[in-house]
């Protein structure tokens, strides 16, 4: 009996610890905080990551099911407070632009991004462009 509570805690030990390091890792560098209305147009946070490249700023989805996507998808006009400036931007999903954006986040967030991509893969991620309006 002992040996099986010790196998527990050390198993639930092992994963509060991969979730505070994923936390930590997904809070490290500039995280953005996105701004989509839900059915009823009220505001929704999602906190993410943002690049530049090319004099716009990205942001990614990691999957296309994402809650905050399918928001985005409906009613493309969001905010997004970087720093201590609120803008208000279209968000563009670009397909296309995958492989760029998911180099230029893997470069500026370095080791949280490849933590993260360790256990989600970034396969299928969405970047967003975003556009001011």
């Amino acid at each position: 009996m002992r040996r099986i509570a010790l196998v527990l805690g050390i198993l639930l030990g092992l994963g509060l610890l991969w979730f505070a390091i994923q936390g930590y890792a997904a809070e490290s560098g500039e995280v953005v905080v996105v701004r989509t209305l839900d059915d009823a147009e009220k505001p929704q946070e999602t906190r993410l990551w943002v690049v530049d490249d090319t004099g716009n700023a990205w942001i990614r989805a990691g999957h296309p099911g994402a809650a905050w996507l399918l928001r985005l998808q409906v009613e493309p006009d969001i905010e997004i407070t970087r720093g201590d400036r609120t803008l208000a931007v279209r968000g563009i999903p670009t397909p296309e632009a995958r492989e760029r954006i998911n180099a230029l986040m893997a470069e500026k967030y370095g080791w949280a991004d490849r933590f993260i991509g360790f256990f989600f893969s970034r396969d299928h991620a969405v970047p967003i462009l975003l556009q001011p309006r």
